[in-house]
């Protein structure tokens, strides 16, 4: 069942027409300024009260002292012990984990706000401004709880969502030279070297399939240990946010998990003196199965708002779940596609601030998750049921030509979201900014 929109919790931030009454700020109340006699009767108790922010003087007051920051007194603190340094209030233990993709989709998921601290009417939040007196010489003055109130209250929108910062088609030569090896490793060079052997030369069927085996999946090794290195090196560019150098990443612990279930396939096929034909063929789609099966189970854990149990590469353990398709385009891009952690946290900027991004990649999980398995489940059967030869040239065949047709559709599918990422994102800019619009007129 949808939930209200207007009962939605957006992390605090001032999301639209929907403020309730009782919703958590985050900014800072004035604290009230005593009198002249309770000054001096509470100036030797309590020696902190000099750093009370001094808003402004009111008519038949003494000027005070102008304060030197907008840093408020801990209450309950030893005056010996460190010094805050911010006004930020703390969370202390994290809020229980909700599913944001529930909490920001749809008509309400706002565009991102520029959280950055901004300028208002010639004041800097960033700095105190210094006091008129003589030059390069004077205590700075805090600003007005006015001042900062107006500041905080006009929003910045993003122009437009957060840019990824990478290009595939830049990469284009690379992409085809690399998919070319793969093809020719995994496709042409087993069904070849299959026919040649055993029909040019007179080895044995144990010897034929031996030779098939050694020499199969030299480029993807290759890539195995390459990506490895990049991210183990003490000064990797590519490795997971937040995550330590032994943990590398979630698509190379998936992709170790399928190796170790190939080869096993395939030693255990090439043992027999007349090895199984049809086993040796289902490597691929054992691949399919792995891959196809954690798909599932993160996405059903995510729908359930079950906690991430371990991490997922930027996704630390604990932390709510996105589509399992999210960490393998992170993984692959920032690694294989050499975009580095930049790409991990332009690509973590654009699913926050982004509902239809985040839609589109659920919609896409669960494409490639069901045909993964629908594939998988498919190569199975014409394995086991049609002529062995022909088995095993679909074995080694049929999930390259299933995956080529995914991937063209999903190319149409996400240039034609991207295009409506835009012109939803340009038109609720423009809604918010006309209902700011009105507010401020009817303030007036």
């Amino acid at each position: 069942m949808e939930e209200d929109p207007k009962q939605h919790d957006f992390d605090q931030r001032h999301d639209g027409p929907f403020d309730p009454v009782g919703r958590p700020s985050l900014q800072i109340q004035p604290p009230q300024i005593p009198t002249e006699p309770q000054r001096q009767d509470s100036s030797k108790s309590e020696p902190l009260q000099e750093k009370r922010v001094m808003s402004g003087n009111g008519p038949g007051e003494t000027p005070t002292k102008a304060r030197k920051s907008v840093q408020l007194p801990r209450e309950d603190s030893d005056p010996s012990g460190p010094p805050r340094k911010s006004t930020q209030m703390s969370r202390g233990a994290g809020r229980p984990s909700r599913d944001f993709d529930v909490r920001r989709d749809g008509p309400y998921g706002r565009p991102s706000l520029a959280m950055s601290r901004r300028r208002s009417s010639g004041v800097g939040l960033g700095r105190p401004s210094m006091a008129a007196g003589e030059e390069g010489e004077g205590e700075p003055v805090a600003p007005t709880m006015a001042e900062i109130a107006a500041a905080e209250e006009q929003p910045g929108f993003e122009p437009e969502p957060p840019a990824l910062n990478y290009s595939l088609w830049e990469r284009k030569w690379y992409i085809a030279l690399f998919w070319g090896l793969i093809l020719i490793d995994v496709i042409a060079q087993p069904i070849a070297l299959y026919f040649g052997l055993w029909y040019g030369t007179n080895l044995s069927p144990n010897a034929v399939f031996s030779i098939i085996t050694a020499a199969l999946g030299g480029v993807s090794i290759f890539e195995y240990a390459l990506r490895f290195w990049r991210l183990w090196k003490k000064n990797s560019t590519c490795r997971v946010i937040g995550a330590r150098r032994m943990y590398l990443d979630w698509f190379h612990w998936n992709f170790s998990l399928g190796w170790i279930i190939i080869m096993i396939e395939l030693i255990v096929g090439t043992v027999p003196e007349h090895p199984p034909i049809r086993l040796l063929a289902m490597p691929l789609a054992s691949m399919l199965y792995a891959f196809g099966t954690e798909l599932l189970i993160v996405d059903a854990l995510r729908y359930f708002q079950v906690p991430a149990p371990v991490r997922i590469s930027s996704i630390p353990k604990g932390a709510q779940l996105r589509p399992a398709i999210y960490s393998i385009i992170e993984d692959i891009v920032a690694v294989d596609g050499s975009g580095g952690t930049a790409f991990r946290e332009a690509l973590n900027k654009r699913y926050e601030a982004s509902h239809v991004f985040r839609a589109m990649l659920r919609r896409l999980g669960a494409f490639w998750a069901f045909g993964c398995q629908g594939m998988a489940v498919a190569t199975t059967v014409l394995v086991f049921t049609i002529q062995h030869e022909a088995a095993y040239c679909v074995g080694w065949s049929a999930p390259f030509v299933w995956a080529g047709v995914w991937t063209l559709v999903t190319y149409f599918y996400v240039k034609r979201k991207l295009k409506e990422e835009q012109k939803a994102w340009a038109d609720e800019i423009a809604e918010k900014q006309g209902a700011i619009a009105l507010q401020n007129t009817a303030s007036e």
